[in-house]
Formats: C-alpha cells, sequence, structure tokens
C-alpha cells in the first residue's frame, strides 16, 4: 500500500510540474480566466486540482486555435552571424597564423643576429676582419 501512495504522490508532482512549466511557458494570449501569476498560486498551493484546472480550463485548446508560424530567425533582424568558439572562426584563426609567422621571423632574425655577431667575435679573436656582407631578408 506504501507503493501506491508512493506512485500517486510521484504522479502529482510530474503532474504539478509539467502543469507549472505549461502554465509559465504559455502566450499572454493563450491564457483563460484567471492571470497568469493567480494560475501559478493556484497550481503551487494545490498542486493535484489546480494543475488538472490549469489543463482543463487555464489555457486555450491546442486544436481551435490557429498556429502563427514564428518569422525566421526568431524575430531578429538577420545579420551575419559570428562563429561561437574561437577555434570556429577564421578570421581569428588568421590572426593568430598571422602573429605567430612575425614572432617566427623576428625570433629567427634575432637568432641570425645573434650567430653573426659571435661570428664576427671569433674572426676578431683570430686576426681576421669581420664579414662585410649583408643577410638575406626572409
Amino acid at each position: 500500500m506504501a507503493r501506491l501512495y508512493i506512485l500517486i504522490f510521484l504522479a502529482q508532482v510530474v503532474l504539478a510540474v509539467c502543469a507549472l512549466i505549461s502554465c509559465l511557458s504559455a502566450e499572454e494570449g493563450d491564457i483563460r480566466a484567471l492571470p497568469r501569476i493567480a494560475w501559478v498560486l493556484i497550481i503551487l498551493f494545490f498542486p493535484l486540482v489546480g494543475s488538472i484546472a490549469w489543463f482543463v480550463a487555464g489555457r486555450e485548446s491546442g486544436a481551435g486555435r490557429p498556429r502563427t508560424p514564428r518569422p525566421a530567425g526568431g524575430g531578429f533582424a538577420q545579420r551575419r552571424r559570428r562563429p561561437v568558439a574561437p577555434d570556429d572562426d577564421p578570421e581569428f584563426l588568421r590572426s593568430i597564423e598571422e602573429r605567430s609567422r612575425q614572432q617566427d621571423q623576428e625570433l629567427f632574425r634575432r637568432w641570425e643576429d645573434d650567430l653573426r655577431r659571435r661570428e664576427d667575435d671569433l674572426r676578431r679573436r683570430d686576426g681576421e676582419p669581420p664579414r662585410e656582407e649583408k643577410s638575406p631578408e626572409v
């Protein structure tokens, strides 16, 4: 017998939650007889009776009313959608690639300068004149 009471209680809670969600998500023109806040309070204070009353008398029946199609895009003006994640944005990826290329070129230039300086220091130590040629630009 206790199992039956638990099952009835769970069914009552599920019905009340469904009625509450239905009431809160209904459009203003679809609610009959009472304002939305009154229906919410009735459903909360009298879960079984309030839920049944909401489904029977509180909302417009789905068969009798024509559904108006929603505009494409959820009513917002059509505009270029930006990617959600940065790694999906080609502009962002291009900027990272360009920045990486510039950093690599700068690092390569510093390595070449350091290598030239070391070679010149070694030549000076050995008595040879420093090299005069310029390195090609990368």
